[in-house]
C-alpha cells in the first residue's frame, strides 16, 4: 500500500491497483503515473483558447493532452480521455513520448510561430511528473511553460513544476462546497490554496463555466470575484484585482444532456458582477 500526494483524497493505493484518477498506480510499493509520455492529443492552438487573454496574445502554442482526471465532472468536455470508461483504453492506445521529444517538437515549430508547451485537455497534474520534465527542457530551449487546470493538486505538487510554469489557467468552477463536492467530486479548499500559492510565482488568468441551476447567482459570482480580489503577491501586495477572469457559458454535454444552455444574457450580467472588483473579466462561449 502506498499513499498518493496529488490532490485532497491522497488514496491509499494497494500493489498494483490505481487511484481516483484511474492513472496513479503503486508498483513496487511506489505511486507511479501509467500515463507517463502517453499523449491522447496534440495540436497548434491559440493562446487565447487556453483561455489566455494576457498573456502573450496573438501566439500560438503548442498544446499536448493525455489521459485521466481526479475530478468528475458531468458536462466534461474531454470525457472520452478524462474519466469515462474508454478513457484508459483510449489512453493505453496513445503514441509514447520523451520530455526530449516533445521539447524538440516544440522548437520545431518555432519558426511558425510557436512560442513553447501547453499542458492542457486532460487533467495534466494527475501526471504532474512529465509536466516538470517536460517544462524543465522547454525552458532551457527559451521557450514558455502554460498549465491548463483544475487547481485541485496539493502544494507539493506545485512546488514541483511551479520553477518551470510561465503562466496558467486554472478553473475555480463555482464557490459553494456543495457544488463542489456533490456534483464534481473535489474540494473547493483545495482549489483555492493553489490559486493563492500560484498567482505569487506566474501568470494566472481563472476560469468559472456557469451551469444553470448550479453556479449561476449574482450572490455566488460576488464572492467568487471578490475573493479573487482580495489575491496578494508574495510580497504581500494586493493584485487580484487584476487577474483576468473568464466567465463561460456552458452548453449540454457529456451527462448533462438535459439542461439549457447557459442564456448568453446571464453571462453579461455575471460579467458586470465581477467587474464590480476586478478590472478584467471576459465572457466565454458566447
Amino acid at each position: 500500500m502506498a499513499s498518493c500526494r496529488v490532490c485532497y483524497r491522497r488514496c491509499e493505493i494497494a500493489e498494483g491497483k490505481f487511484g481516483f484518477c484511474g492513472v496513479r498506480q503503486t508498483k513496487d510499493g511506489k505511486v507511479t503515473p501509467i500515463n507517463y509520455g502517453k499523449i491522447t492529443s496534440m495540436a497548434m492552438d491559440p493562446i487565447e483558447k487556453k483561455p489566455l487573454s494576457r498573456f502573450m496574445p496573438g501566439s500560438r502554442i503548442l498544446s499536448i493532452g493525455s489521459f485521466g482526471c481526479n475530478l468528475r465532472c458531468p458536462f466534461c468536455q474531454n470525457y472520452e480521455i478524462s474519466w469515462s470508461e474508454e478513457a484508459y483504453a483510449f489512453g493505453k492506445r496513445a503514441d509514447e513520448y520523451t520530455p526530449e521529444d516533445i521539447a524538440q517538437i516544440a522548437f520545431s515549430h518555432k519558426k511558425e510561430g510557436n512560442i513553447g508547451v501547453a499542458y492542457t485537455y486532460n487533467e495534466p497534474l494527475v501526471c504532474y511528473e512529465f509536466v516538470r520534465d517536460c517544462a524543465k527542457l522547454v525552458h532551457e530551449k527559451g521557450m514558455v511553460n502554460v498549465l491548463v487546470s483544475n487547481g485541485m493538486a496539493s502544494l507539493e505538487v506545485l512546488d514541483e513544476i511551479i520553477p518551470y510554469i510561465d503562466a496558467m489557467n486554472i478553473d475555480l468552477k463555482g464557490f459553494t462546497d456543495t457544488y463542489y463536492r456533490d456534483i464534481l467530486g473535489g474540494n473547493r479548499y483545495m482549489v483555492m490554496d493553489f490559486i493563492k500559492e500560484a498567482v505569487r510565482h506566474c501568470h494566472v488568468e481563472l476560469t468559472t463555466l456557469i451551469v444553470p441551476g448550479e453556479n449561476d447567482t449574482p450572490k455566488e459570482m460576488r464572492e467568487l470575484s471578490s475573493w479573487i480580489a482580495g489575491l496578494t503577491d508574495k510580497d504581500g501586495q494586493t493584485i487580484g484585482q487584476n487577474i483576468p477572469l473568464h466567465i463561460s457559458r456552458f452548453f449540454p454535454r457529456f451527462k448533462m444532456m438535459d439542461r439549457d444552455a447557459t442564456s448568453v444574457r446571464l453571462i453579461y450580467e455575471l460579467v458586470d458582477v465581477a467587474r464590480e472588483k476586478l478590472n478584467y473579466v471576459y465572457p466565454g462561449n458566447v
